[in-house]
């Protein structure tokens, strides 16, 4: 009997310390979602760019066009516009944690040599036959401040250096994210490969969509612009440059 009773005693003791473990792992989920929910706030306090970016977003995109800035829907739509371009002031007051927040201006804040200085991002080698990496998607705004996006071909030949692969892509993705004109951005994305690894040419080629004739003014919908930079032997030799744009169709 005594042995039935302490089996029975170990049984309840077991699922004390099982409720005990459960209740102490049920705490610790309270705790972090109430401290995330408290970080959320947080972020969301210190993410606004600039009282009057809201107002002017609410003004301009939504009280002017005839919204109702009272609408659920929009309630939030001059806060995630706002901190899509933070301000200058913002910036200053959090240094680099900002950055994660100004997607649609990242370029005009970040340092094309810090991009390129990464670790290992260039490398000695012999290869020297042409390197293309094609179809780099590319979303960017024109001056005008609409969107307009596309593929980026780039290719190179090499001068006893290479770089990383994705390093082109962040190249791309660097200078799109501003207010860019296509053919510029063509010319610097060249340029800065071409002064980066000291090739024998470059070349790049951008097939773009632009929502300014999409969306408004002739409305062509199927229009795409292409714009192209040649440097070294992408422009003085023909055959280079027919083999460049032979490949990257």
């Amino acid at each position: 009997m005594n042995g039935h009773c302490n089996g029975k005693g170990n049984d309840i003791v077991a699922e004390f310390h099982c409720n005990n473990e459960l209740s102490i792992e049920a705490k610790k989920s309270a705790l972090q979602r109430k401290h995330e929910t408290s970080r959320k706030v947080a972020e969301d306090e210190w993410r606004l760019p600039c009282p009057l970016l809201e107002a002017a977003f609410s003004s301009i995109l939504l009280r002017e066009v005839g919204e109702d800035t009272d609408r659920h829907g929009l309630l939030r739509t001059p806060l995630r516009a706002a901190n899509a371009m933070p301000s200058f002031s913002q910036l200053s007051e959090f240094g680099t944690e900002a950055n994660a927040m100004q997607f649609f201006t990242e370029g005009d804040h970040e340092n094309i040599h810090d991009i390129l200085n990464v670790n290992d991002a260039i490398f000695d080698e012999d290869h020297d036959e042409m390197v293309i990496v094609k179809d780099i998607d590319m979303f960017s705004r024109c001056d005008h401040s609409v969107p307009f996006f596309g593929r980026v071909h780039i290719g190179y030949l090499p001068n006893k250096k290479g770089v990383g692969l994705s390093m082109l892509a962040r190249i791309v993705k660097y200078f799109s994210q501003t207010l860019q004109v296509q053919e510029r951005l063509t010319e610097q994305i060249a340029t800065a490969i071409s002064e980066a690894l000291q090739p024998r040419g470059v070349a790049v080629v951008i097939e773009a969509k632009h929502m300014c004739m999409v969306m408004r003014g002739v409305q062509k919908i199927n229009s795409r612009t292409v714009t192209s930079t040649m440097l070294g032997f992408f422009r003085e030799d023909p055959k280079t440059r027919v083999e460049f744009l032979t490949l990257i169709k």
